[in-house]
């Protein structure tokens, strides 16, 4: 029979097996600080309800995305920015459709329908969001010949946005990525954020995903292997 000790020790153990399993209940509440940033990515009219190019339920990471941002002294916003007849419009390639691929001097690129072209209702900002310290818009995409997914570096892998520079220069070292859509400029914008050097969090709850083909599954795997950490809003503490 087991006395008090063993009893007391066996639950002990049970406990701590609970929280080592439940990477929630064991992480303490992230407070950012002076060298945290929040980057919101493109969420734009046209990847929200009734935009030519919609993310499913891309509309509610909006509340998220406000609630958590109080937390941040450091905001950086993007837009999709793009030409008319840009490079990655289905409608420029005789015969293709949208979310098709193909080959183009970059590498392989998707496809996609008409979205987010300069100066039209479509590329702008959700008049929902409501983050007044925002600092600075990044946009992107506004090369015609090549699209550009992150917010770091365009599809080429090559041409900067500059949004790294001025991160080092206002000295930030981890950056928390939310918006639309989770396994395209989400996912590039996290993993280039690697590749930079900063510590990442992508806030899965504040974000949406397309996934076509496969897409969301393998992002998440290759931010993964980048180390790139998931997070929920909820872990990130937000004064009242």
């Amino acid at each position: 029979m087991l006395d008090r000790r063993q009893v007391l020790a066996a639950l002990g153990t049970t406990a701590l097996a609970t929280l080592a399993s439940n990477p929630v209940l064991a992480a303490a509440s992230i407070k950012p600080d002076d060298a945290s940033a929040l980057l919101v990515i493109d969420v734009q009219n046209c990847f929200l309800p009734g935009g030519s190019l919609a993310v499913k339920e891309g509309e509610q990471v909006v509340p998220v995305i406000n609630r958590i941002a109080k937390a941040f002294a450091n905001v950086v916003m993007t837009q999709d920015w793009h030409t008319q007849g840009h490079v990655s419009f289905a409608s420029v390639h005789s015969g293709k459709k949208p979310f098709e691929t193909i080959d183009l001097p970059y590498g392989k690129q998707v496809l996609w329908p008409d979205h987010c072209v300069q100066g039209t209702d479509g590329a702008a900002l959700s008049k929902d969001l409501s983050i007044p310290q925002a600092e600075l818009i990044i946009r992107k995409g506004f090369h015609k010949d090549v699209d550009s997914y992150s917010a770091f570096l365009e599809a080429d892998g090559k041409t900067s946005t500059g949004l790294a520079g001025y991160l080092k220069g206002r000295k930030i070292k981890r950056v928390f990525v939310a918006g639309l859509a989770t396994d395209f400029c989400v996912a590039w914008t996290a993993l280039d954020a690697r590749k930079a050097g900063f510590e990442v969090y992508v806030v899965e709850d504040a974000c949406r995903g397309i996934d076509t083909q496969g897409s969301l599954a393998k992002a998440w795997a290759d931010m993964a292997k980048a180390g790139v950490k998931r997070i929920q809003s909820g872990d990130i503490a937000v004064s009242a």
